[in-house]
C-alpha cells in the first residue's frame, strides 16, 4: 500500500516525467547526410549532420516489422518516410545519400524520403565489393 505523494510547488510530479516523449534536438538543419544501409534482413537509416553526428535514426524493425517483412521495399519506405517526419521539423532541406549493402529497400528508402519534399544533392554508393573473394571449396571427393 504505500505512502501517497503530494505534489508540492517546488516539486514537479512523477507522472509528468513518465507521460514525456522522445524530443528531437532543438539545433535547427539546414543541410545533412542521409547513411541508408540496406541488408536482406533490414534497412537502417541514420541522418547526421556534415560533421557525422548522429541526429536521428530509424528502421524497418524499429516500426514493428518483424521477420521476413523487414526487409522489403514497404518496410524501407515508411522507415523513410517516419524518418523525414523527423527531419522536417528540424527544418532539413537538402541531404547526401550513402547507401551500403545489396538489399531490396536501396532505392525504395529514397524515394520515401523524396515524397516528404527533401532535395537530395547527391547519391554515393559506398557497398563493399569483393575483388576476387574467398577461395572456392575443393572438390568432393566420393
Amino acid at each position: 500500500m504505500g505512502k501517497k505523494r503530494i505534489a508540492s510547488k517546488g516539486q514537479k510530479s512523477e507522472t509528468l516525467k513518465k507521460g514525456s516523449a522522445k524530443k528531437l534536438p532543438r539545433k535547427k538543419l539546414d543541410v545533412g547526410i542521409l547513411y541508408v544501409q540496406s541488408t536482406f534482413n533490414n534497412t537502417k537509416l541514420l541522418l547526421t549532420d556534415l560533421k557525422g553526428n548522429a541526429i536521428i535514426s530509424s528502421s524497418a524493425g524499429s516500426l514493428g516489422f518483424r521477420g521476413a517483412k523487414k526487409g522489403t521495399p514497404f518496410a524501407a519506405a515508411k522507415a523513410a518516410e517516419e524518418l523525414s517526419e523527423k527531419a522536417e521539423k528540424l527544418g532539413l532541406k537538402e541531404v547526401d545519400v550513402i547507401v551500403n549493402g545489396v538489399g531490396a529497400g536501396r532505392e525504395s528508402s529514397i524515394r520515401g524520403f523524396i515524397s516528404r519534399g527533401i532535395n537530395i544533392r547527391g547519391i554515393k554508393d559506398r557497398t563493399p565489393v569483393p575483388h576476387n573473394g574467398p577461395k572456392p571449396p575443393k572438390p568432393r571427393r566420393v
